[in-house]
């Protein structure tokens, strides 16, 4: 038997190389901001925040915005945005509550009415962004005003107030407003299949390549037979669908609603997006970042209350970390688009 040895020089120059590729990855940005972020409220935040309830705390946050920010992401990565999340989530949650709620029909009804709101705008936002070609930031920010003051004015008129109660119990309740351990929301698990879907369609998927050739150079990815108007049109749809799910989850755990809830996941989405390694520009960003980046997001904004610091400061916090991410996140990316390659500069 003959042995194979080593040579040390060789070792080093493969750890280094591992090194250098690790940092090509794209969420590598965003893990690096979430454990950052982790280890500075341990520190500040004490035993509370580490505990199962701090755990609980920042896990249901992120849980929910999962949901949204996943669908969002992919639309960034295609190079569209959809700013109408906030009102489809008030809107579906709204439909739900005043079908099974006010009407008392069954709550698998308003739940799937509550769905088709969100697929509907979806498909409106997409239908009008790939039919007139209205940037998709003006067509889903007239969405997000349009469905709002839909909503008010239609639950004003019907129920002569802005909250409608839903105490309805059925199994359909524990399934999207329920908990486990009592503390943690059921919501967790339809983030992770959720996390798991989109992860097959941007990796597996033939879509995933789609949807990457769209963000990069839209006339290219037409040339090359991608369906592009049938692709956005689709993620938009998945977009209105994951947030009327996280409307659907918010009514039945509280067992109720009203008609300004969900505005905050407009921005907070996007936020947790960018954290997560995602380019506004498109054609750039992965699952496992944006995962991380909702994790950084949530981690911030449920930390500060374990600090004993004045929650105005999490708007800081969240402002400061945003740009830090952003940066970071350039700074990888041009490492892994260079292949890792440092820049020369000459002197002139």
């Amino acid at each position: 038997m003959s042995k194979t040895s080593s040579n040390p020089a060789t070792t080093q120059k493969s750890a280094v190389t591992k090194l250098r590729d690790l940092t090509r990855r794209p969420e590598i940005g965003a893990l690096a901001g979430t454990v950052i972020v982790y280890v500075f409220f341990s520190i500040f935040g004490g035993k509370e925040f580490t505990a199962l309830g701090g755990l609980s705390a920042w896990a249901n946050t992120a849980a929910e915005l999962l949901i949204i920010a996943l669908p969002v992401g992919l639309l960034m990565i295609a190079g569209e945005f959809d700013l109408s999340v906030g009102s489809v989530v008030a809107g579906s949650s709204v439909t739900l509550a005043l079908i099974s709620g006010y009407w008392g029909l069954p709550l698998w009804v308003g739940i799937i009415a509550a769905l088709c709101l969100g697929l509907i705008s979806g498909f409106l936002n997409g239908l009008m962004v790939t039919k007139t070609k209205v940037p998709s930031f003006i067509v889903t920010l007239a969405m997000q005003f349009g469905l709002a003051g839909l909503t008010l004015g239609s639950v004003r008129l019907i129920t002569q107030t802005t909250s409608i109660s839903l105490a309805e119990e059925s199994i359909f309740k524990e399934m999207f407003g329920g908990k486990f351990a009592n503390q943690f929301e059921n919501a967790i698990f339809w983030a992770i299949a959720a996390a798991l879907l989109v992860a097959w369609i941007l990796q597996v998927s033939p879509y995933g390549n789609w949807i990457f050739a769209l963000g990069g150079d839209i006339i290219s990815a037409r040339a090359a037979g991608v369906q592009v108007e049938k692709t956005k049109i689709a993620l938009f749809m998945a977009t209105g669908f994951g947030a009327s799910l996280v409307g659907v989850i918010q009514a039945t755990l509280y067992n109720g609603t009203s008609t300004s809830g969900g505005q905050s996941f407009v921005f907070n989405s996007v936020i947790a997006v960018v954290i997560g390694g995602v380019v506004l520009t498109g054609g750039y960003g992965s699952v496992v970042g944006i995962v991380l980046g909702t994790c950084t997001f949530a981690i911030v904004n449920q930390g500060v209350y374990y600090t004993g610091w004045d929650s105005d400061w999490a708007a800081l916090i969240l402002g400061i970390l945003l740009l830090a991410a952003v940066l970071m996140n350039n700074t990888f990316r041009r490492l892994a688009l260079s292949g890792g390659k440092k820049e020369v500069k000459k002197n002139v």
